[in-house]
Formats: C-alpha cells, structure tokens, sequence
C-alpha cells in the first residue's frame, strides 16, 4: 500500500497503525512531501516498511516496491539510512513481522518454553523454532535472551 502523511480529513501515520494494527501483514510504504526526520521515525515506528519523498525518481520507487516485497526497508536516498536517522534497525524490522510472530514474540517474552508456545498455538515445536529464528533474523538479535530484552524494552510483554 502506498500511503501518503497529508490527508484530508485524517493522517497518514495514524492510518498506517490502523492498517498495521489490523492486518501486519500487509506492507505500507510512505508517499510524502515531507522529508522530516521525526516524520520519517514515526511512519517506521507504525510500521511503515519504506518512506518516500514525492519528488523521488520513479525508480526509486520501483525499487522500494520490490525492496518492501521481498521484506526488506526502503527509504529515499537523499534521507539517508535508518541509522543516520537515529531509526534502530530493530524497530525498523520489527514492522516486517507477522502476525504468528508477533504472537510468538508475545509467547517468548512472557517466558514460554517452546513446547509451551507449541501447544499454545497449537503448531509443532519445529515452526515455533522456524519463528524464532526468523524474528531474530527480521530483529538482528542473536540470543534469545536478547529477543526477550527487546519485548520488554518495546513494550511488547505485559511482565
């Protein structure tokens, strides 16, 4: 979905976390005019998955559509990279996780044992560990001791 900040009656930003919110999977990439940086920060923090300025070159936005699609984030050149923007890669990728993820996140960070969140999402103890390695993976995070400082500094556990 291509989203723009400015729009009348309602703001981009707030509708990317109603989208997000509703449906993670889908992937939202910000269309604006403005190069702001807390409005690129806020936009990722929803869940944005790129953020682009309306004068950008058709090509980059082909290549955010294709940078999106493949799970990766995309922001306009002349913004410079998420860390110049004081955008942690953490936050930035965890708008690519899934629903199930979120939910396995949620499970691990309330202290869960894998056969405990298998059987709490009814799946097998395998794809409980195929989740978690790809959320590290998604989070750049490489102990599951780490994956569990993160929920707790998002916010993401009710600990």
């Amino acid at each position: 979905m291509i989203m723009d900040i400015t729009l009348p009656n309602f703001n981009g930003i707030e509708a990317t976390r109603q989208i997000k919110a509703e449906q993670s999977d889908i992937k939202v990439v910000v269309l604006s005019m403005h190069a702001r940086r807390d409005y690129v920060q806020q936009a990722l923090e929803v869940g944005a998955s790129g953020y682009l300025i309306k004068d950008c070159a058709l090509e980059d936005l082909s290549a955010a559509l294709a940078a999106v699609s493949k799970g990766r984030m995309y922001l306009s050149p002349i913004l410079g990279s998420a860390d110049e923007l004081g955008v942690s890669k953490n936050v930035a990728n965890a708008a690519q996780l899934t629903r199930r993820e979120l939910q396995v996140v949620q499970l691990v960070a309330e202290g869960n044992s894998t056969k405990e969140m298998a059987a709490i999402l009814a799946i097998s103890e395998k794809t409980v560990e195929t989740h978690r390695k790809q959320i590290m993976d998604k989070l750049d995070i490489h102990t599951v001791a780490g994956l569990t400082k993160y929920c707790v500094r998002e916010g993401l556990t009710f600990l």
